[in-house]
């Protein structure tokens, strides 16, 4: 199964349902400033303290919204949306706000959290409904996070874990598109100067804790600020064996060796994000390109070996069924 179906966004919003407000356990990212510090991640984050850590449950958040949007009609929305209704409220989104402004808080969630918590505004923002509004004053600060860090990131981060610039860079984009241009044109400016000159990727992946692609993300956020054609002039120096499927590294799917460790179980994502990769990147590229078809393929293939392992193990199961969205969407 390569679609997103009705039975499967049932079965992806009952599992996150049951994790976003599970408060234990939990990996908290907080810099103690002293003993007044020793509390319950809740008194910190009143909406994020599920999920296992604060991203993970923003983007469950964000997963359950947008399956709640594109099928309305399942058992699960009415959940979803009473949940909302208690949970994404001013108040409670102030408390969030105002850990921004802890000291030694400038690192926290950098920049994979700020940008799934961009994707979620920008997920809301689809709704009628409250939340938006409610979300909003977080939403702005992330952003104004992006305005500072990005000028001085003097080198992009090409890891394939949370730090992941390009990764972070295309759900940013998405939110800046149509509500602040003066971020969009950073992160085209950005992303030129880091990967323009990119050729002949030797994509020496995967590492053995990533759940994404350095390569095949940065391929997705050039595609995001190059035009059709300038975009496949370079990645066709990107990854100019692509159609004969080299480097190898990118059309394998990764083995997942143990799906209770944690780390490891990050494998199962990157060939969920490799799969969503694939397609967009293949669209972008347009039918007629020799890579089209190969992508395609790579995407059905990466989608087989691990779409069956979203749930079963809570170290995947906070977590990956977001991927799968992306990937099946």
């Amino acid at each position: 199964m390569t679609e997103l179906t009705a039975a499967i966004a049932s079965q992806f919003a009952r599992s996150t349902l049951g994790h976003i407000g599970k408060p234990f356990p939990y990996k908290m990212d907080l810099v103690l400033n002293g003993p007044e510090d020793a509390r319950l991640p809740s008194a910190f984050h009143p909406i994020f303290y599920g999920s296992f850590d604060w991203h993970s449950c923003v983007h469950g958040w964000w997963q359950i919204m947008r399956l709640a949007r594109l099928f309305p009609d399942m058992a699960e929305a009415a959940d979803i949306f009473a949940r909302a209704d208690t949970m994404l409220v001013p108040e409670k989104v102030a408390v969030e706000r105002a850990f921004l402004d802890r000291p030694l808080s400038a690192g926290f969630e950098r920049p994979y959290g700020w940008a799934w918590l961009l994707a979620l505004h920008a997920e809301l923002e689809r709704h009628d409904g409250p939340w938006a509004a409610a979300l909003e004053p977080l939403a702005l600060a992330f952003a104004a996070r992006f305005h500072d860090f990005l000028p001085k990131l003097t080198y992009p981060l090409r890891v394939g874990t949370h730090f992941n610039i390009s990764f972070a860079l295309v759900l940013a984009g998405e939110w800046a598109e149509k509500r602040d241009p003066a971020l969009t044109a950073l992160i085209a400016q950005k992303a030129r100067g880091w990967f323009a000159q990119d050729r002949d990727c030797q994509a020496w992946e995967p590492g053995g804790d990533e759940f994404l692609s350095s390569a095949l993300t940065e391929a997705l956020l050039m595609s995001r600020v190059l035009p059709g054609h300038e975009f496949a002039d370079w990645f066709d120096g990107f990854l100019p064996a692509a159609a004969q499927g080299r480097p190898a590294s990118l059309f394998t799917p990764a083995i997942v060796s143990d799906r209770s460790d944690g780390k490891i179980a990050h494998l199962d994502g990157l060939n969920l994000s490799r799969a969503w990769c694939w397609r967009a990147i293949a669209a972008a590229l347009g039918p007629e390109h020799p890579v089209a078809q190969p992508a395609e393929q790579t995407a059905r293939q990466h989608l087989e070996a691990s779409l069956p392992h979203v749930t079963g193990d809570y170290m995947g199961e906070h977590w990956l069924a977001t991927f799968a969205l992306l990937a099946l969407e």
